[in-house]
């Protein structure tokens, strides 16, 4: 059935409010809650957050799950339409809407050089090279919500309390077979129920950070306690808040390891890490002497500024944003975490399962992305091939063998001075 010109939606001109919001109540049994416009709770995203909390899901998956749902709830508020009444019409609207909507973001990032400034995005990072913040939503972000929501819609339709008929649905073309039907063992599993509208994420090769760079980023930390992160993450590869997480009874100087709960699957994993990782670490243990509680169970990292307070990702991140602006990068925490296993992956003296299980990889295709060359490698080996090669065309031709002839009549006869 087509739709008429008067049921199509000008996106052009559709306002969506901000309202609602997304609160962390600090309590494990329910550590975030979704309130709408009102401020009341909304009891169907609380009910699909805790079936996630009692699957095992961390509170940071929740937190992502639950921005996803709140873009959608604006979105339904702004249409006009309820939840349970919601068509794949509307989501098809959603879709291009998530697409071409422009980005709220906070006054420093917009005015920032790598950032977008009055709707125009700007030059890649001349240090980092990476590429300009877009005015929009990423794919990244855009595939992730289509995922949340469609299995958002799933819950409640198999608990009988939303549609019948999930409006986020399937691609047909993937629907019309059996998953992974006739499938070469030999070959990768590739995602085959994927969203009918969900974006193409392009493919991206983990950006490490040069030594060169590495070092000058290093001598711009302002304090012991910051060096010290920085050298856990660059040589244990850790996520960012696997090592904030870390305890007093967690740090084995001794046998260079580090105790961590691994973000994903909870599990309790010793790390190798550098000596140089501890010695910083002593030196702002030392600064801190007496000023924070004493247990084995307290935290390692405190912030700096008193009231002393266990450091969080947050105040991290925006230290090493500070380190970064100096040098005019954009750098981020999780950069550590790929020059880390780049570095290690092209150690000959370390194998790749080796590595997998430093970084803590559920499969081992995930650790060999770490082998792929850096761009500025590839650009560097390209450019002397063509030096190469041009040194060679300017080579003298040597004459051809010819036993028994004379090298003048020879020069003469193929064009060559004397």
């Amino acid at each position: 059935m087509i739709e008429s010109e008067e049921n199509v939606r000008d996106l052009t001109t559709l306002l969506v409010p901000r309202g609602g919001r997304l609160v962390s109540t600090g309590e494990g049994t329910e550590p975030y809650q979704l309130l709408d416009a009102a401020g009341e709770l909304v009891e169907p995203v609380a009910v699909f957050l805790r079936e996630l909390l009692a699957a095992g899901r961390s509170p940071a998956t929740l937190r992502s799950y639950g921005m996803d749902l709140l873009r959608w709830w604006r979105f339904m508020q702004a249409v006009e339409v309820g939840w349970d009444r919601a068509s794949r019409a509307d989501v098809r609207d959603f879709s291009c809407w998530i697409q071409l909507t422009v980005k709220k973001r906070s006054p420093l990032t917009s005015s920032s050089g790598t950032g977008w400034a009055n709707g125009v995005v700007g030059p890649p990072n001349p240090i980092t090279g990476k590429p300009a913040l877009g005015k929009g939503y990423a794919p990244a972000t855009v595939a992730h919500s289509e995922t949340v929501l469609r299995g958002f819609y799933d819950f409640h339709r198999d608990a009988g309390t939303g549609p019948i008929l999930n409006p986020f649905p399937l691609d047909p073309a993937r629907r019309s077979r059996r998953a992974h039907a006739h499938r070469n063992p030999m070959d990768g599993w590739a995602r085959e129920r994927v969203g009918r509208y969900r974006p193409k994420v392009p493919y991206r090769i983990p950006r490490a950070i040069p030594d060169q760079r590495f070092n000058e980023l290093f001598a711009a930390l302002g304090s012991n306690r910051d060096r010290a992160l920085v050298a856990f993450w660059i040589s244990t590869g850790v996520r960012a808040s696997e090592l904030l997480g870390v305890r007093q009874c967690d740090i084995d100087p001794g046998q260079q390891l580090i105790t961590v709960v691994r973000k994903g699957t909870r599990a309790i994993q010793q790390v190798p890490a550098s000596a140089d990782a501890f010695v910083w670490l002593r030196l702002y243990q030392e600064e801190l002497h007496g000023q924070i509680p004493p247990g084995r169970l307290q935290p390692v990292w405190w912030t700096l500024r008193r009231p002393r307070r266990p450091l969080n990702y947050h105040a991290a991140h925006r230290m090493f944003e500070r380190a970064n602006a100096s040098l005019g990068a954009d750098w981020t925490l999780h950069d550590l975490r790929h020059s880390a296993a780049t570095r290690m992956a092209r150690d000959p003296q370390l194998t790749l399962s080796d590595v997998q299980l430093v970084m803590g990889h559920a499969h081992l295709s995930t650790t060999e992305i770490y082998l792929t060359p850096d761009k500025d490698e590839v650009i560097a080996g390209v450019l002397a091939h063509h030096a190469r090669t041009a040194d060679q065309r300017d080579k003298p031709i040597p004459p051809p063998l010819a036993p028994g002839y004379d090298p003048q009549a020879l020069s003469v006869l193929f064009g060559r001075t004397l």
